[in-house]
């Protein structure tokens, strides 16, 4: 084979995905069919759990939402070169940003008090990532390592201000007040029921509306403004980013900074669309899930709103598998999903050279005939 021989573009972004996730669903059968269950039935309630239904489909979009903004936050530090795996911790404050707003401002008019709520998670969650920017453009800090102690301390923190700061009074679970009213961001559910359709309730919101939004503008700053541009060309080569004119270490800066706020906005969905208060551990790991929807949207906004969508069906189904199969526990469902991220993530190019000796197998017998 070649050295430069390639997949073509859609293999790439159509048919590796598919076949690692092929892969992951076949491993995750077999898991299923060692616990004594049939992998079809468990697939068909899986699909049921997450796509047959108002209810399945809503708590799908539901938490395909966090994966969203997880999943742009990743990838926006990617192009510019950066593994930012602090989106959980970034997530985890910008939320204490959208909540402190919520919980102050609760019954200010929404019209003022939800854009206030937008800008502080995303201002919380920028200024979580600055310093370890910071010390990778300035120090040479690796960025993998701060982030992952970053999230550590984020964690930290919240449990120290949730036990001891802002614990609702006269209780001993970890979380505050709920918020005012109008700090909530509406149901989709409700707002549909306004114009005469009837919709399952569920944690689904407006917030999702809001995570397409910031797909559509990284889409646009990344691939259609200077500063992307300067951005892609600093994270493929920073040597040719100097010769250009282009200063990597701001370009490190700025682009943890953006990944952060994106990352900060997962309160929205999460805080102000469902619990209505801040509690120990909200962000339940769309951090770390975000890298592979990332990976496995090939970075691309289209891409990320795709595999978001599909972990948030895993989610939503895994539930269902876990309720209706008895053999099949929470446990067991953490390690079906976790088979997925780690071929659809960490292990993406597995199956890349394989295919790549097929298509190239392909072209010489097709120049052949």
């Amino acid at each position: 084979m070649s050295a430069a021989a390639k997949l073509p573009r859609w293999a790439e972004l159509v048919l590796l995905p598919l076949v690692n996730l092929t892969v992951a669903l076949l491993l995750s059968g077999l898991i299923v069919l060692l616990l004594g269950e049939s992998p079809w039935t468990a697939f068909k309630l899986m699909l049921s759990g997450s796509l047959g239904s108002q209810e399945g489909i809503g708590y799908t979009l539901y938490y395909a939402t966090n994966f969203v903004f997880t999943g742009l936050a990743v990838a926006v530090a990617f192009h510019a070169g950066l593994f930012n795996i602090g989106a959980e911790g970034q997530a985890y404050v910008g939320g204490l940003g959208t909540g402190l707003v919520a919980l102050w401002l609760g019954n200010a008019p929404a019209l003022v008090v939800l854009p206030l709520a937008i800008l502080a998670g995303a201002l919380f969650g920028a200024a979580w990532a600055f310093l370890p920017a910071w010390l990778q453009a300035r120090r040479g800090s690796h960025i993998v390592i701060t982030t992952i102690m970053f999230n550590f301390i984020a964690a930290a923190l919240m449990t120290y201000l949730l036990v001891n700061v802002l614990i609702k009074p006269g209780q001993q679970s970890p979380e505050t007040r709920e918020f005012g009213a109008n700090a909530f961001m509406p149901a989709v559910h409700e707002l549909l029921a306004k114009i005469g359709v009837t919709f399952a309730g569920t944690p689904f919101n407006l917030a999702f509306g809001l995570a397409l939004i910031a797909a559509a503008l990284v889409w646009v700053f990344i691939w259609h403004t200077r500063w992307g541009f300067a951005l892609r060309v600093s994270g493929e080569n920073a040597t040719a980013a100097v010769y250009a004119g282009i200063v990597p270490s701001k370009i490190i800066v700025g682009a943890m900074l953006l990944s952060g706020a994106l990352a900060g906005c997962l309160g929205l969905n999460e805080l102000l669309g469902a619990q209505h208060r801040i509690l120990i551990d909200f962000t339940g790991g769309a951090g770390f899930v975000g890298i592979a929807v990332s990976l496995m949207g090939r970075n691309h906004p289209v891409g990320i709103v795709v595999a978001a969508i599909l972990f948030g069906a895993l989610y939503q189904g895994g539930s269902q598998l876990a309720f209706d199969l008895p053999k099949i526990n929470r446990d067991m469902v953490v390690v079906i999903q976790g088979l997925v991220i780690l071929l659809c993530g960490a292990m993406e190019n597995v199956f890349r050279a394989p295919l790549t000796k097929v298509f190239v197998i392909f072209r010489r017998e097709s120049a052949a005939k």
